[in-house]
């Protein structure tokens, strides 16, 4: 790897997102927080700096055009490190310590909407402007914002691309993959740009519109409110956000495609978007039937929150219309069960995504049909198209890693915490990018109480779920550390 094009690349990305941080300083000005702007004037001058540093040599990778894949591997890596301690510096000008900082800051950019704040009454308006807008910042993803603004990334914002967000398959809308970047960023804009409108006249204020939107389009979960979506008490809110979320957790491209090309059949014509459709029904129903059977709700009360939670819950977003961790065991474990599930590729989403629990299904039909008849020849496909088999072996793995990540992550935090709930759906939550977990990680408690050493695993857990583990498990082999000048 060469070590100026990696230098050069974060520090061009950390210029422009140096510029991205003044935005909150309108709002502060808007609303007369005036001792808001020197967080974020700070932070912005810290990236900017920051970036001009890195880019002192910068001749040999002026447009990075022959930049290699572990170089788009590491590049993101460090990106998402480097624009995550950014994030936190407005946080610690409002006596949040290090570790919380730079916890709220990497579980608002990887949209998992876990927090350590408990009493939001500490807090000003521009700072939970600028929680929400970093996860929407980091929903579509942080490089594709930048592939689809700087011309630099042109020919190398492939390895770029699909290195922050390696799907099983390299799914783009156009052969270009600065078009394709621009054109996601266009549709998930204009996606903002409604819910805001919707909750608006849905007869919610206009910052909280703008607060709730931006994290819900992520799949993010923060909140102004205290208690979630709950706190509007509001039954036409939840449906507008229900729809949004549900359009957050599905593939993008699909949507881009299905609006610009106006069939709306694609969406039905994807097996993955069926799964996911159909998950979310059937889990729904499931929720639904447990919630009115127990007395909790009348039935379409019952219908509108279990729907409202299964959608936040499978697409990582993390909202809550009600306190779940009120519920019956059954009630917790139907919710559990799609934790690991995840959003469709392509989306906002985290977890270990639709496609490759539908892939994974068809792999091991596979095996058992071939048990019986070793001899027959037997194509795995995925919307008549052929999964070749290396694809399928990429699948295998990235699951077995993530559960075995899962399962280290939650015995190591139940033993420091002495909490198995803790650590099995604290894990959940973050590798997963979910944001609540279960007992005191529930949807109104926070992660302020754990330790410092758990606190870090989790950060850990939420950028390694955010980038899919691949760029870690990388990072395992000896060669990839082979550092050029």
């Amino acid at each position: 790897m060469r070590i100026s094009y990696i230098t050069n690349s974060i520090g061009l990305i950390l210029t422009l997102f140096g510029m991205v941080i003044l935005f909150p300083i309108i709002f502060a000005i808007v609303f007369k927080e005036y001792s808001s702007i020197t967080p974020f004037l700070t932070a912005s001058l810290i990236s900017i700096l920051t970036g001009f540093l890195l880019r002192l040599n910068k001749k040999e990778a002026q447009n990075f055009n022959d930049l290699k894949k572990a170089e788009g591997l590491f590049i993101v890596v460090l990106t998402w490190l480097s624009v995550a301690v950014i994030t936190s510096i407005p946080y610690l000008f409002y006596d949040v310590s290090i570790i919380n900082a730079f916890f709220e800051a990497i579980s608002g950019t990887t949209t998992t909407g876990a927090t350590i704040f408990t009493d939001f009454s500490l807090y000003p308006k521009t700072l939970f402007l600028w929680r929400s807008m970093s996860q929407w910042l980091g929903g579509l993803g942080i490089i594709v914002l930048f592939i689809a603004i700087l011309p630099q990334f042109a020919v190398a914002g492939r390895q770029l691309f699909f290195a922050e967000a390696p799907g099983p398959t390299e799914e783009k809308i156009t052969p270009r993959v600065r078009s394709t970047a621009t054109a996601l960023w266009s549709i998930y804009i204009a996606l903002t740009i409604i819910e805001i409108i919707s909750l608006q006249l849905a007869g919610m204020h206009l910052f909280d519109a703008i607060c709730n939107s931006f994290s819900t389009l992520a799949a993010g979960g923060f909140s102004p409110n205290p208690q979630s979506i709950m706190g509007y008490n509001s039954s036409i809110i939840e449906w507008i956000i229900i729809i949004f979320m549900f359009l957050a957790g599905a593939s993008f491209v699909l949507q881009y495609k299905a609006i610009t090309m106006r069939k709306p059949k694609l969406f039905w014509n994807s097996s993955e978007f069926r799964t996911y459709f159909l998950i979310v029904a059937i889990t729904s129903l499931i929720l639904c039937g447990l919630l009115f059977a127990n007395n909790y709700l009348p039935l379409l009360d019952s219908f509108r929150t279990s729907l409202f939670q299964v959608v936040s819950i499978i697409t990582t977003t993390g909202f809550a219309s009600v306190d779940f961790e009120l519920w019956s065991v059954a009630m917790k474990i139907t919710l559990f069960s799609i934790m690991l599930i995840g959003g469709c590729a392509g989306s906002a989403g985290g977890g270990i995504k639709v496609v490759r629990i539908l892939l994974s299904f068809k792999h091991m039909k596979k095996e058992i049909a071939q048990t019986l008849h070793p001899k027959a020849v037997i194509p795995i496909k995925l919307d008549r198209t052929i999964v070749p088999p290396d694809i399928l072996r990429q699948i295998i793995v990235f699951i077995l890693f993530y559960l075995s990540l899962f399962i280290l992550s939650s015995l190591v935090v139940s033993a420091i915490e002495g909490n198995i709930v803790v650590g099995i759906t604290g894990t959940a939550a973050t590798i997963g990018n979910i944001g609540p977990g279960f007992g005191s990680l529930g949807p109104m408690a926070s992660y302020n109480d754990l330790s410092i050493v758990s606190k870090l695993i989790f950060c850990f857990n939420m950028l390694v779920g955010r980038l899919e583990l691949i760029p870690f498990l990388v990072m395992l082999h000896p060669d990839f550390w082979n550092f050029k000048k």
